[in-house]
């Protein structure tokens, strides 16, 4: 097997590239749609709730969904209604901001969540074993790149965040907002997330 490291100096087909990633989305848009399908939803409502089950206090919003999913306000908001109808998500007005509202899962929302990243990683784990070193690490480098070139937000974990201040053994600060951080809010997916090395990100 050739390593990353060793067709560093190649010329990458980008049009390849592209054309893996678009494959690999169908198949895991099939795949998903399959899950949803179970619980007698949309693949669109799935995505929802495994965004919405991993977001932070900052970033859960109807607005933030729709800028990770890259869909319409119009779409979202039909597709809280539905899942709040089935009871899979509270929508709650924000203590601090009446103009903000906050989505939470309830049980419910967070057992199809995990129903559907235990599946998708148990139907991609064997494929994975091929994949070389250091491969994932080059992937999330050409999309950050990628959303610094295109304006975009990253989305990333809070802890990976430059605003993320460690201020002692178990102790972390937001820098954005001064709020103190928990160990669990480092591994949560934050809107306000800004890359430590990207300058201009």
């Amino acid at each position: 097997m050739v390593s990353t490291r060793d067709n560093l100096d190649m010329k990458p087909d980008l049009l390849r590239i592209l054309d893996l990633a678009e494959r690999l989305g169908q198949l895991a848009q099939a795949h998903l749609k399959s899950v949803a399908g179970a619980s007698g939803l949309q693949p669109v409502h799935v995505r929802i709730l495994l965004f919405v089950t991993a977001a932070n206090r900052y970033s859960n919003t109807p607005q933030a969904v729709a800028e990770y999913l890259g869909l319409t306000k119009g779409t979202i908001s039909q597709s809280l209604i539905l899942l709040e109808r089935k009871g899979l998500i509270l929508r709650e007005g924000d203590a601090r901001d009446r103009r903000l509202v906050r989505l939470r899962p309830t049980a419910a929302g967070e057992e199809v969540a995990r129903c559907a990243r235990e599946a998708g990683a148990e139907r991609w784990k064997r494929p994975a074993e091929a994949l070389p070193d250091g491969l994932l690490d080059c992937l999330t480098e050409m999309l950050r790149r990628l959303q610094a070139q295109e304006g975009r937000r990253s989305f990333g974990l809070c802890r990976t965040c430059r605003h993320h201040l460690s201020e002692g053994p178990g102790q972390w600060r937001c820098a954005l907002t001064g709020e103190p951080l928990t160990a669990d809010d480092g591994e949560k997916i934050c809107r306000e997330h800004k890359n430590r090395e990207v300058v201009g990100a």
